[in-house]
């Protein structure tokens, strides 16, 4: 596996050079490179290093469970270790620390000593890491870790780092991207429905350059989620979870792309289904976005749990349900397919990634905008989603930007064209939304 370079690396370094007296946590779902993202950097950083994988030993899960306090569970880990501890000098890691959660009771006592330095790995996948949350504050750092982005897969593929800047400063500046860079950017987005950012993935691209590799990954990491829902969800729960999972492609096809609970076998009403919703959401393999009945901030005031979209956390995994033959049109931008729920999911992957919460607001006074969301300083963005040619129509935008009773900051269209400005409206090619922070 190559080693990809992942924006996470930075804030483990961030880390270890501003920690005072705290283990590092890194959660997020299975295969988005958690594991080997931390022996990366703990190779880089340490001169001794021992790791534990609680889901594999189960010797040392039994033992660390039966820790009395802090003094007994170290005691532990030094006759679990197959290295030699040397204080001031050695990383230990605990992977998959959610199949021992006794382990985190006794972080607090272990990084008030300041001997080692602590890094815990756990997928969500199962079993939500409750246990963090009844800790004291301030004696975890937690960096949660997704798919990659869309610039991380440009870095992945060689594109230059002058390129991505000079993009970026043209799209947040609102004048076209040169084209030479525009129709880079286009053709890796193009190839970013198709592989994603999982990086197992993104690899067997790099390394074969056909799609045919990728979707055998991309085919084991959707059994192994479904492995998991089979394994840790709750057993009157499970066929319901895998339902829901399998439907999401042919939901996100559909015309209002919202997720139908009556396409669920004897479900009518969302309060049925909560819990099996909910399960996938806290596992990080799916992303919802709810609904909020007004443009304005705090979106959160009108959040209607009840209506959302469900997406993959993945895109590369949602376009791997579809037969091959759809990824012409993909990798072309070609319009023959129903392709709008894609490239939604790619716009509320990279959202969610990048710290924003994502809502669509629909009402019946303005129709339906696909995603509304909001900057940390409250400011109101909204992004409409078009994969056609007629990407200058959009009524209920229209509509929204007219009524002065909205909060509207900023509106986008993102779609497969290069920057415009028309009237209050921004439209900005697909890849763009790359460049939104909630921190801008």
């Amino acid at each position: 596996m190559v080693a990809l370079q992942r924006k996470a690396y930075s804030r483990f370094e961030f880390w270890k050079q501003h920690k005072s007296k705290q283990a590092l946590l890194v959660t997020g779902a299975r295969q988005v490179g958690k594991t080997f993202l931390i022996r990366e950097f703990m190779k880089a950083n340490y001169s001794n290093v021992v790791e534990i994988n609680l889901a594999d030993d189960a010797a040392a899960r039994r033992s660390f469970a039966a820790a009395e306090d802090a003094d007994d569970l170290m005691l532990r880990i030094s006759v679990a270790a197959s290295t030699r501890l040397v204080p001031r000098e050695t990383a230990i890691f605990f992977d998959e620390i959610q199949e021992c959660l006794s382990v985190m009771r006794h972080i607090k006592q272990l990084v008030d000593k300041g001997d080692y330095d602590f890094i815990l790995s756990g997928s969500l996948l199962g079993v939500k890491l409750e246990g963090v949350d009844t800790l004291p504050g301030g004696y975890l750092t937690q960096v949660e870790m997704f798919p990659l982005d869309f610039e991380e897969f440009c870095w992945a593929n060689g594109l230059p780092q002058k390129a991505w800047e000079k993009a970026r400063e043209s799209c947040l500046a609102h004048v076209p991207v040169v084209d030479f860079i525009h129709e880079q950017l286009m053709k890796l987005f193009h190839r970013y429905l198709l592989v994603g950012g999982m990086p197992d993935a993104v690899n067997a691209f790099l390394k074969s350059g056909t799609i045919d590799q990728v979707r055998v990954v991309q085919s084991e990491i959707i059994r192994v989620y479904k492995r998991d829902i089979a394994q840790y969800a709750p057993k009157t729960h499970r066929l319901v979870i895998q339902n829901i999972y399998d439907l999401v492609p042919s939901e996100l096809t559909g015309t209002s792309k919202r997720f139908k609970f009556s396409s669920i076998e004897n479900v009518k009403r969302f309060n049925q289904v909560t819990d099996e919703f909910l399960w996938l959401i806290n596992a990080d393999v799916a992303i919802a976005t709810y609904n909020a009945t007004e443009p304005k901030h705090p979106l959160l005031i009108s959040k209607n749990d009840n209506r959302f979209k469900l997406f993959y956390s993945d895109v590369g995994l949602l376009t791997s349900t579809f037969i091959k033959r759809a990824s012409i049109d993909l990798l072309d931008g070609g319009t023959s397919m129903n392709i709008g729920g894609v490239y939604e999911n790619a716009v509320a992957q990279e959202l969610n990634s990048h710290g924003f919460a994502t809502y669509y607001c629909a009402n019946k006074r303005l129709g339906e905008l696909d995603f509304v969301t909001e900057r940390a300083n409250g400011d109101v963005l909204v992004f409409e989603v078009k994969s056609g040619s007629s990407y200058r129509t959009h009524a209920s935008l229209t509509r929204a930007l007219n009524d002065p009773g909205n909060g509207i900051s900023q509106a986008f269209v993102l779609a497969e064209t290069n920057v415009e400005v028309y009237g209050d409206v921004t439209y900005l090619p697909i890849y763009a939304v790359a460049m939104f922070h909630i921190d801008d």
